[in-house]
């Protein structure tokens, strides 16, 4: 029932906050006819996470009722998506500042939740697999629902449908267990900078962010990737869409299987080590030009060990973080992910006249580095369990 009631509550945020990437450029392009405005709402929805992540974490680290904090973030996003859904009978700048807004709560559930993740499921290893299944259903399932209902319907009806989605959310953290850190001794600009410090100069977590972070250079990039693949082997645009649902589909696979069971008893840093590289030699098998059904295959085999590996992170920032800053490292880890997927999305962009083959293989060469990255991860400085708060 612990999982039940996290899935309940962190799943239907997710869903949300992933399907309106999708949903908003359209519905710009369908009430304004603008392309233009579809990208400047996307980055008002996206870009404000980045900056706040670590004052969110620090709140969420001194509140004596966290799961407060949840609720009004995810009714905040509710409203935020109805008025969203309303461009072009409601001023465009008042959907803008909605969109802003909403953004600033977006770390509480995409990141700051995370930490809090056992306080619902006791034992770790559990807890973030089935973190990392909640990641990994929304990031798929999101941007279904919002293309089914934008193909059904209109841009309109997918955007309400990610409001009346967060609303569901609303009602799913009611019941989630979140329990409070131990109470704070210093000021909150003190706990933003012990948190930054934590994360440069404690070498296990700058080990684990580093790693984490340059992964998604490559998540980001394989979107811009995939196109170039299908137009040059299978001569259109079409395969991909099947190129980057294959990929989804493996991390669904991957993200299920180790909810289900433990699979191995190595380390948390070696299952993220193995699985990020073996994600990258796996990508990278897609650089000679064996046809388009070899390429979706591998690409959809890579994507099995994408999950393991993040659950496998999201438990050492657990490890690895003393109560005090914990949901500042969970919360600046997400951010610093998310903007390095805009970063990879951009550089792909650039080179995107090179030959797709090489695109993909410089892909799997990043998601290589970001693997062999945990062979410094050191075996000697981990955080005291007391310290840690469970």
């Amino acid at each position: 029932m612990s999982a039940f009631s996290y899935q309940a509550a962190s799943v239907p945020l997710r869903l949300a906050s992933a399907g309106t990437v999708v949903a908003l450029p359209v519905l710009a392009v369908e009430r304004l006819d603008s392309v233009a405005i579809g990208g400047l709402l996307t980055g008002a929805a996206l870009f404000p996470a980045i900056v706040v992540a670590p004052l969110v974490g620090t709140v969420l680290d001194r509140m004596r009722r966290p799961r407060r904090l949840l609720i009004g973030a995810a009714l905040t996003t509710a409203l935020a998506f109805a008025i969203a859904a309303m461009l072009g009978d409601v001023p465009t700048g008042l959907v803008a500042l909605a969109l802003v807004i909403a953004g600033l709560t977006t770390p509480v559930y995409m990141g700051g939740m995370s930490s809090f993740v056992t306080s619902a499921i006791a034992e770790p290893r559990k807890a973030y697999a089935q973190d990392s299944l909640s990641y990994t259903m929304a990031s798929i399932a999101g941007p279904a629902i919002a293309a089914l209902a934008i193909a059904l319907d209109s841009a309109r009806s997918a955007m309400f449908a990610m409001a009346v989605l967060a609303l569901i959310g609303t009602f799913g953290s009611l019941g989630l267990s979140m329990d409070a850190r131990p109470a704070p001794e210093q000021g909150v600009r003190r706990t933003i900078a012990a948190g930054i410090t934590h994360l440069v100069r404690h070498r296990p977590i700058a080990v684990v962010t580093i790693s984490g972070t340059l992964s998604q250079v490559g998540g980001g990039a394989a979107g811009v990737a995939a196109v170039g693949l299908s137009i040059e082997r299978a001569g259109d645009i079409g395969a991909a869409a099947w190129i980057m649902t294959a990929f989804a589909v493996g991390g669904l696979a991957g993200a299920i299987a180790i909810a289900v069971r433990r699979w191995t008893r190595r380390s948390p840093a070696w299952v993220m080590g193995a699985g990020f590289a073996a994600t990258g030699v796996l990508i990278f098998a897609a650089t000679p030009d064996l046809g388009i059904l070899y390429t979706i295959a591998v690409i959809g085999l890579a994507g099995i060990f994408t999950a393991p590996a993040n659950a496998a992170m999201l438990l050492l920032r657990d490890q690895e973080s003393p109560a005090t800053v914990k949901s500042q490292v969970f919360t600046i880890g997400a951010g610093l992910r998310s903007a390095a997927a805009a970063v990879g999305a951009a550089l792909a962009g650039a080179v995107s006249g090179l030959d797709a083959g090489w695109l993909i293989g410089g892909i799997g060469v990043v998601w290589m580095l970001s693997g062999l990255l945990l062979v410094a991860f050191p075996r000697d400085q981990r955080v005291p369990r007391a310290e840690r708060g469970h």
